[in-house]
């Protein structure tokens, strides 16, 4: 069967040697890039999580590259043969189930040890989960932090949420239907009255983003029950990270044309929420700066 993919694209273009850590769709087939089929495509071999997955997604291009499962399970014993053909000059595409290899996937030592052999490594980007959820969540994405999935027990989660606390972002977790009510509830409990957005299926026939605070949208779900597919949560940072850095230099330069430096640090300190240590060795700068 021909490819089913414009080839002429990529036509005169040969992959040299290495590892390619390849991005696949998160569910939309059409999501996939020219330059990754190519990769796929002249790849001496595939490397991912689930065979048959990955099985589906060259069948729909037309494509016919060897697959070798590589994953958490079988690593120890797969990966010296995939550093061994790195090593034989072969080209290696590695993905994963969907989306970009190695955010929340296996293969991180891959990576690592192939620098180490002095192998070629390529980002082949493309489709992310984190990302496109990002991109609809109407939150802050100036900054923000991916923790991937919390612990499942809420003893742990909170925990873990009470260590994500303090972070001036917003936060991007990752988690499973039957236990979105049950974080969103310790999320509400841990953070407070934060806005928050829950993406789910994007890209699929169902795709669908809630808004609201985490204790409206832990509400909903727990009389609602949980919902089907992927999901992915993001949460807003807490009102006073909104301070980007300049703001919050204009208004320690501000505070100090009419108090001391201990003064004008503890002022911004009240509205920003920043630590009062730091700001008073930045507003010491901007005093110093301005003599």
């Amino acid at each position: 069967m021909a490819s089913k993919w414009p080839s002429e694209f990529g036509r005169g273009k040969t992959l040299v040697p290495g590892l390619y850590v390849t991005a696949t769709p998160i569910g939309n087939l059409e999501d996939i890039t020219l330059r990754a089929l190519r990769v796929l495509e002249q790849s001496d071999v595939i490397a991912c999580e689930d065979t048959r997955v990955t099985a589906k997604l060259l069948s729909a291009y037309g494509l016919k590259t060897p697959l070798i499962a590589y994953h958490d399970h079988n690593g120890p014993r797969v990966r010296p043969q995939i550093l061994a053909r790195l090593a034989a000059g072969e080209k290696v595409a590695l993905v994963s189930d969907a989306g970009t290899p190695l955010i929340s996937d296996p293969g991180f030592k891959l990576i690592a040890e192939a620098h180490e052999a002095g192998c070629e490594v390529f980002a082949v980007p493309g489709a992310s989960s984190v990302a496109a959820a990002l991109s609809i969540a109407g939150l802050a994405t100036d900054r923000f932090l991916f923790a991937g999935f919390l612990p499942p027990k809420s003893g742990a989660r909170k925990k873990a949420l009470e260590e994500l606390k303090s972070a001036h972002a917003s936060l991007v977790l990752l988690e499973g239907p039957s236990r979105l009510a049950a974080l969103l509830a310790d999320a509400a409990q841990v953070l407070g009255a934060r806005e928050a957005a829950i993406a789910r299926e994007i890209t699929k026939l169902h795709e669908e983003v809630r808004r609201g605070t985490l204790e409206e949208l832990a509400q909903h779900y727990e009389e609602a029950g949980a919902p089907k597919g992927e999901i992915v949560v993001v949460i807003g940072p807490p009102e006073n990270a909104l301070y980007t850095e300049l703001d919050t230099d204009a208004a320690l330069a501000q505070a100090l044309k009419k108090s001391s430096v201990k003064d004008a640090a503890a002022e911004v300190a009240e509205i920003t929420g920043r630590p009062r240590r730091e700001l008073y060795a930045r507003a010491l700068e901007i005093s110093k700066s301005e003599t």
